[in-house]
């Protein structure tokens, strides 16, 4: 009808005319609504209501909140106001968890850090209570070269940083870390040297057990995750060393010396007994990890030349052998470049470079006679339920080879007494003369 208002869709009204040709569609219609303005004859104030200024219908009354305002009833405005209602307590929610989550990391990175200042004091207080005490022995004795305050410092921290990320790694257990901690003081106060051939060894063993650790586990029965060395294996490899390092340092006292047999005998004598006893568990260790998954033939038994299981204890593949005199070479490698580093005086002294022979050697020797007594003090039997090597017996095991005299940790401590007792000597006999 003319001059009449009419209902809009969603609370808009408009006056149509009778000059409009046709009805527009319904979303002109509201844009037509929303550019002409409401007659105050039509609409009244109201949240949308119409309502005739003559009278009629009242409109109903608009819903109250729950604060006492007034809110329109319908429509796109009350679900966009609903929906906001529900977001902005979800983003202030959001908002206070992010700014927790932040402060909460802020802690706990303020914490750590004060922890290791804390730690890196104690360890400068450590490190000058030595050197007091070496001042003080020196000034007594009289005849001993008091050792810096920087060379405690440092065979403070680096074993402890060593140890600690061993156990992180699952290379070392607790007692493992303990025990490496002190075996690594002291070699790092006796000789730098001596150090960087034991950090070869721990990190080169360490990787070569995790690699391939799938097929290691089907063949070992006694594989563990990362290795995870006890105190007592971590003696067993260290502390042949460890004694010769003490003795080294009662007999020239903590420093890098040149190997010269004809002007410092005993002093050269124990540096090649130490690291031909780390040569040795390099070399060993670098037998089993690397022999036992790339040999592609099978290992024979040193003692009777068989053909025994992969894991029995004496057996010996080309692959092993090879592995091992490349494990020793790298432990003398090690020991080699530092003493081109440190040591000032290499010019009037005898020629270094039979260090990385020695060294191969140790490895390779030591890994057959780790063989030998494997094969002979050692028990190997197979399992018929596992089907592994063990060594220990059981009902279900069948002997292979060895007598349970030894076990593996007291197989690895006297091959590297013998091969630091033997080598040394020979050594001497060829090494040339400055």
């Amino acid at each position: 009808r003319r001059g009449r208002a009419t209902r809009g869709e969603g609370g808009a009204g408009a006056a149509r005319s009778s000059s409009l040709p046709s009805p527009l569609p319904l979303p002109s219609l509201r844009r037509a609504g929303s550019l002409r303005r409401r007659p105050r004859s039509v609409w009244r104030a109201g949240g949308g209501h119409r309502r005739r200024a003559g009278g009629g219908e009242q409109p109903p009354a608009m819903p109250v909140g729950a604060g006492g305002e007034r809110r329109p009833r319908g429509g796109w405005g009350s679900g966009v106001a609903d929906a906001l209602r529900l977001v902005l307590p979800l983003q202030a929610a959001s908002s206070w968890l992010s700014m927790s989550c932040y402060q909460e990391d802020f802690f706990k990175e303020y914490l750590k850090m004060l922890a290791n200042i804390i730690i890196l004091s104690l360890l400068i207080c450590i490190s000058l209570a030595f050197w007091i005490v070496s001042m003080t022995a020196s000034t007594y004795y009289g005849n001993l070269r008091p050792i810096s305050p920087w060379r405690w410092l440092f065979s403070v921290t680096v074993p402890l940083v060593i140890a600690t990320q061993g156990v992180k790694k699952k290379s070392l257990d607790h007692s493992g870390a303990l025990g490496g901690l002190v075996v690594g003081f002291i070699l790092t106060v006796a000789n730098y040297s001596f150090f960087t051939s034991l950090l070869v060894f721990f990190v080169t063993s360490s990787k070569l057990t995790k690699w391939k650790k799938d097929i290691k586990k089907r063949i070992d029965s006694e594989y563990k995750e990362g290795g995870q060395r006890n105190w007592l294996q971590v003696f067993c490899n260290g502390g042949v060393p460890t004694e010769l390092a003490i003795l080294y340092m009662i007999e020239s006292g903590p420093g890098e010396i040149p190997i010269d047999f004809s002007k410092q005998y005993t002093a050269s004598w124990m540096c090649l007994s130490l690291l031909g006893a780390l040569a040795c568990s390099a070399g060993d260790t670098w037998a089993s990890e690397i022999g036992s998954v790339m040999s592609k033939s099978q290992p024979r038994l040193i003692t009777t030349w068989e053909k025994v299981p992969v894991g029995t204890n004496g057996g010996i593949t080309l692959v092993g052998l090879l592995s091992s005199l490349l494990g020793g070479m790298a432990v003398g490698t090690a020991y080699f470049i530092t003493q081109l580093i440190f040591v000032s005086d290499l010019d009037v002294s005898a020629p270094q470079w039979p260090i990385v022979v020695f060294g191969a050697a140790a490895g390779l020797l030591g890994s057959i006679v780790d063989s030998y007594l494997g094969a002979t003090m050692q028990y190997s039997g197979f399992d018929k339920n596992t089907g592994m090597v063990v060594n220990h017996q059981t009902k279900d095991s069948k002997h292979i080879s060895g007598k349970p005299i030894l076990d593996n940790n007291a197989v690895n401590l006297f091959s590297s007494v013998l091969i630091a007792l033997a080598l040394p000597g020979v050594a001497w006999c060829f090494w040339p003369r400055g």
